[in-house]
């Protein structure tokens, strides 16, 4: 099947799958619009919140805005439909989106069994996918028993036009986003642990995402939130980057695994069986960790050693950003399948 025109439900936002892919159809030379999901969430505070505690995370305006993309359907005529993560589209949407000839296909960005994601609404949409493809390898069998007709394994990627080494432009910007450890990503409970450990060794670590500030341990290591110009800085700027899985997510990687090398960072990836496959062994391209004291001892080795953090850093980038390992790698991956 030769797709011509692409229609993308996810977030536009650049450090979203949902742009990658986006900026991956245009580099395939394929037609692509955007329904962007953050108006399925629009609404006050407190329905918002009432509506995700109590109605299975249903999103305020899941019904108006699956309504829109059908429309969007109907008048744009798309050849697919690609949806990112737990896209806000119902059974009804679904059904009607193949009953349009149009193909249907998911890219799993999020393990929806996850009891933080848990949503009954979007697992019974998922045997009306065509496909659904999923970056770890725990949610293929799950899949493939909730009734999805073909379930395939992808890993996340790099966008090129996003993830590429960019250092602080000035003393001023310097001085904001150095750092011995950076660690971006949420404070999973898990994770925390990581954290208070290295902040207790005494490194200088910077901790981006949300909630860290809620951790008496990590309060003062909290920086807030970052763009993707400031991904970019923050990375340059960190001696070491750690990459840290999501457990609750049964991740074997994440999204940070082919951002921080596209970017130049030094990663220290906690040891999992995709990090090992992707990144051979210890000291090729990264250093691996499988506890909070060995993290601390590998990231105070690298800090010592500035030539084999570079050296690595240097290996790690020509790995990513000279592979196939691109979100245009992984969308003619999907689109060759269709």
């Amino acid at each position: 099947m030769k797709v011509s025109r692409l229609l993308i439900v996810g977030s536009p936002e650049p450090t979203h799958v949902g742009h990658h892919l986006a900026d991956a159809a245009r580099a395939l030379d394929v037609s692509v619009a955007v329904c962007d999901v953050r108006r399925a969430y629009e609404g006050g505070a407190i329905r918002r919140r009432l509506w995700w505690y109590l109605r299975g995370r249903r999103p305020v305006r899941l019904r108006s805005f699956a309504a829109e993309v059908l429309r969007r359907v109907r008048t744009e005529r798309p050849d697919v439909v690609l949806t990112t993560g737990l896209a806000p589209l119902d059974v009804a949407t679904l059904r009607a989106i193949g009953r349009e000839g149009v193909r249907r296909v998911n890219f799993l960005t999020d393990d929806p069994w996850n009891p933080v994601h848990r949503a009954p609404w979007f697992l019974a949409g998922l045997p009306h996918y065509d496909q659904v493809w999923s970056p770890r390898q725990a949610n293929l069998h799950d899949l493939r028993v909730a009734g999805v007709r073909r379930v395939e394994y992808l890993p996340f990627a790099c966008n090129p036009s996003v993830h590429y080494p960019e250092a602080p432009a000035d003393e001023r910007e310097w001085h904001q986003y150095e750092s011995d450890v950076l660690l971006a990503g949420g404070a999973d409970p898990d994770r925390v642990p990581y954290a208070r450990a290295l902040i207790g060794a005494g490194c200088r670590v910077a901790l981006h995402g949300g909630y860290w500030d809620r951790y008496r341990a990590t309060r003062r290591a909290a920086r807030g939130f970052l763009d993707a110009a400031g991904l970019r800085k923050a990375t340059g700027a960190a001696r070491v980057c750690l990459g840290l899985v999501r457990r609750a997510n049964r991740d074997g990687h994440a999204m940070r695994t082919y951002e921080i090398p596209a970017m130049g960072g030094c990663l220290l990836a906690e040891r999992t069986s995709d990090h090992e496959r992707l990144f051979g062994r210890e000291g090729e391209c990264v250093m691996y960790f499988s506890s909070p004291r060995e993290a601390v001892d590998r990231v105070k080795w690298l800090l010592a050693h500035p030539a084999e953090r570079d050296r690595m850093a240097a290996a790690g980038r020509a790995l990513i950003a000279g592979g196939r390992h691109t979100y245009a790698d992984r969308l003619a991956t999907i689109l060759g399948s269709l």
